[in-house]
């Protein structure tokens, strides 16, 4: 007598229809990457408006605000909490998601401009001189002020491809 095996291990599937994927992050996972981006672009935000609004009266003229250092310094901290957070992403969601083709476009762009602004950031701590230091800056925040709108794309999409 043969015995029947179980439908899920049978080469012919009821549907052709591919499996359903889920590219959707997990709440806690979800919420930190939020949490940290938003802190990140928010000391970002306010480092512009105190570097470039609230300059202090000084003896010999204008000079830093004392915001400013803590501003950098707590953007500094949420870089590296992103940094953990982003490459924690590399196998569960953009691996799985680039194999889908799902989401690709927006998925490279948040990839590249991630990448370009940890070089910039890199830079700006490490690299740029008294020259050249104004040009790093202005790239790094320029690039900056564009990731919470990308960021928002990619959500968007990302969960507009998941409804269909």
């Amino acid at each position: 007598m043969r015995q029947l095996k179980h439908p899920k291990h049978s080469l012919h599937r009821a549907s052709t229809r591919p499996p359903l994927i889920r590219f959707r992050l997990e709440r806690w996972h979800r919420l930190s990457l939020y949490g940290v981006s938003g802190l990140l672009a928010a000391s970002g935000i306010l480092w512009l408006v105190v570097h470039y609004f609230f300059r202090v009266a000084g003896e010999f003229g204008e000079t830093v605000n004392p915001l400013e250092p803590w501003t950098m310094k707590l953007h500094g901290a949420a870089a590296m909490a992103a940094l953990f957070f982003v490459g924690s992403l590399l196998n569960s969601h953009m691996r799985r998601a680039h194999h889908a083709r799902r989401n690709r476009y927006s998925g490279w762009g948040m990839a590249a401009l991630l990448a370009l602004l940890t070089i910039s950031g890199y830079a700006l701590y490490y690299l740029a001189s008294e020259s050249s230091r104004p040009l790093w800056s202005a790239a790094h925040w320029i690039l900056g002020l564009l990731f919470p709108a990308l960021l928002a794309l990619h959500i968007f999409l990302g969960r507009r491809a998941a409804r269909r």
